[in-house]
């Protein structure tokens, strides 16, 4: 049967986003960080779980298949839908491709994850419909393969990877079809990926954000256009992201919102700061979302600290 996701009755879909949870090999920081997802499931009760990368630390893990399965058996066992996209970490042993986890994903019961289609970079590139109560696409949740390490760091040019251009030709020919399936409207969208655009250290800077930035803004140093795609194609609403564990922040950029998630294991600061998950609300019929921090003892942000730009410095 085909698997599908649907508004609930009351005109909503809301996910859970854990990001970073870098699991390893069973012991009591995975223990405590497997009830605090959840404890967060259990009070939000999502429509849909969705990891933002490094699902895994694959190169620290004795069996990186026993530790994907230990990551995402959380929803597994009860019965929620999830997907997921991957990290830097998730294929650095040299064991396990990114081809291989996202197979390994494909193979498990609640899993919503898609094949990825031909000739289009990396491995976990799909979008998933989500469905109104006359079974029609209402929304669209994208999902993209940022991709691990810069193949171009032996010429210096950054150290993080960068969305392709197959992948940006596939986005925007998905978004043309869906587009006009849905009679020339955009559908209501949004993005999940690892690695932040460049973007994000624009927002940061020039633009008024909510939220902290503890840890630097890790994004490659090649700009591909996929930004500009979605501000061209105008449904993607908002994007979200992980990989830098100390930045909870998002901002908005010409009507985009950009925004990472909160890490769901140690931030690694000399400084407190709680674990925890981001969540969005998307609500049926209306071009816009909600989105809160859900913490470990279990507090709610809705409201995160402003930030007025500062500028940036000229590095030399």
């Amino acid at each position: 049967m085909r698997k599908s996701l649907h508004f609930r009755d009351n005109d909503k879909f809301k996910i859970v986003q854990f990001t970073d949870t870098e699991f390893c090999e069973p012991d009591e920081e995975e223990i405590h960080m497997k009830a605090l997802m959840r404890r967060i499931l259990e009070t939000e009760k999502p429509d849909l779980v969705v990891y933002t990368g490094d699902v895994i630390a694959s190169n620290k893990s004795p069996n990186p298949i026993e530790a994907f399965k230990n990551a995402v058996s959380v929803p597994e066992e009860m019965q929620i839908p999830w997907t997921a996209v991957f990290g830097n970490h998730d294929s650095e042993a040299a064991d396990m491709t990114r081809e291989q986890l996202h197979n390994l994903q494909l193979s498990h019961k609640y899993c919503y994850a898609q094949p990825d289609p031909p000739h289009v970079h990396g491995a976990g590139n799909y979008v998933l419909e989500i469905l109104d109560k006359q079974h029609q696409p209402a929304a669209a949740l994208y999902f993209l393969d940022s991709g691990s390490y810069s193949p171009l760091e032996y010429l210096r040019v950054g150290f993080y990877d960068w969305i392709r251009r197959s992948q940006i030709h596939w986005y925007t020919e998905t978004s043309y079809r869906l587009t006009a399936r849905n009679g020339g409207s955009p559908l209501p969208s949004l993005g999940f990926f690892h690695i932040p655009l460049p973007e994000y250290n624009d927002i940061w800077d020039f633009s008024v954000c909510y939220g902290q930035k503890l840890d630097k803004c890790c994004a490659p140093w090649i700009n591909t256009g996929f930004f500009a795609a979605m501000l061209e194609m105008g449904d993607i609403m908002g994007t979200f992201v992980g990989h830098d564990h100390g930045n909870d922040f998002w901002g908005t950029l010409h009507g985009i919102r950009l925004c990472y998630g909160r890490t769901t294991r140690n931030a690694y600061l000399n400084q407190p700061f709680q674990t925890g998950a981001r969540v969005i609300q998307l609500t049926e019929g209306q071009r816009s979302f909600d989105t809160w921090l859900h913490l470990e003892d279990g507090s709610i942000i809705q409201d995160q600290p402003e930030h007025k730009p500062e500028g940036r410095h000229v590095q030399i």
